[in-house]
C-alpha cells in the first residue's frame, strides 16, 4: 500500500503539472505581452532571463520587477542586481501590462472576502503575510508570506492547509469554521507561525490594481477584521 504522504505529494505534483500545462497552453494560444528581461552571454547573444514580467523600477545598478510565481500561485517582486551581468529590458505598453495582470488573476487564488462591517470585496492573488501588531512598521521578513492557512484543528492538531483545499473560512472570534473542498467541516484556531508579536493579514489584488505599482497587492486586511472568506 502506498503511504498516505506519498499519495498526497503525488497528487499535488500532478495538480501543479496540470497548471503548468494550462499556462503553457494559454501562452501558446494568446502570447503574454509584458516586459521581457534579457542577459547578454559571453558569446554576445541575448538570452531571456524572464518573460511575462512587469518592471516597476530600474537604474544602472538594479532592476525591480513583478512576476507570477507558479508554485504558490501568487505575484512576487524580485530585485535583480545589474552588476556586470549585462541585463537589458524590453518594456511593454500599458495595455499589454493590463493583459498580463488579467492572466495573473486567472491563475492565482481568488476569493470573496466579507469584513465585520458586512462589506464584500472580490480579491485575486490572495495570500497571507505578517506584520508587527497593529500594522505598525514593515512586514516581518523572518516570516515568509504564504498561500497556506496555518491552524490548530480541534481533535486533529496543527496543520497548514493549502488555499486550494479550502472552500470557506468563517471567523467567530478565536474559533474558525473551515469548510473544505471535499465537504468536511472543521472547527479550528488560527496558528501564528512565529513566536514574535505579529499581525496576520490577507492581501490581494482588486479590479482597481495598477500594473505599474511597486506593490504586489492593493488591498490589505487584518484577520480580526474578517468575517468570512469564500475561495473560488
Amino acid at each position: 500500500m502506498r503511504p498516505r504522504g506519498s499519495f498526497l505529494l503525488t497528487t499535488m505534483a500532478a495538480a501543479r503539472c496540470s497548471l503548468v500545462l494550462l499556462l503553457i497552453s494559454c501562452c501558446n494560444g494568446a502570447p503574454l505581452l509584458a516586459d521581457t528581461l534579457y542577459q547578454t552571454n559571453p558569446q554576445g547573444k541575448q538570452v531571456i532571463v524572464h518573460r511575462d514580467a512587469i518592471v516597476v523600477k530600474q537604474d544602472s545598478s538594479f532592476i525591480i520587477y513583478k512576476h507570477f510565481e507558479l508554485k504558490e500561485r501568487r505575484v512576487v517582486k524580485v530585485r535583480l542586481s545589474r552588476g556586470a551581468q549585462n541585463y537589458t529590458v524590453k518594456l511593454s505598453s500599458p495595455e499589454e501590462r493590463q493583459q498580463i495582470v488579467a492572466k495573473w488573476k486567472r491563475f492565482a487564488f481568488t476569493g470573496t472576502l466579507t469584513d465585520l462591517a458586512g462589506k464584500t470585496i472580490r480579491l485575486f492573488a490572495i495570500y497571507l503575510d505578517f506584520y508587527p501588531p497593529g500594522g505598525r512598521g514593515s512586514l516581518l521578513e523572518s516570516v515568509p508570506p504564504r498561500t497556506m492557512f496555518p491552524v490548530l484543528i480541534e481533535g486533529a492538531g496543527a496543520d497548514e492547509l493549502d488555499f486550494s483545499k479550502i472552500a470557506r473560512i468563517e471567523f467567530g472570534g478565536d474559533v474558525l469554521t473551515l469548510t473544505l473542498t471535499d465537504g468536511q467541516v472543521k472547527q479550528a484556531r488560527f496558528l501564528m507561525p512565529t513566536n514574535q508579536p505579529a499581525e496576520a493579514r490577507f492581501l490581494g489584488i482588486t479590479d482597481d490594481y495598477d500594473p505599474a505599482s511597486e506593490d504586489v497587492f492593493n488591498f490589505s486586511i487584518a484577520l480580526p477584521q474578517v468575517k468570512e472568506v469564500r475561495f473560488e
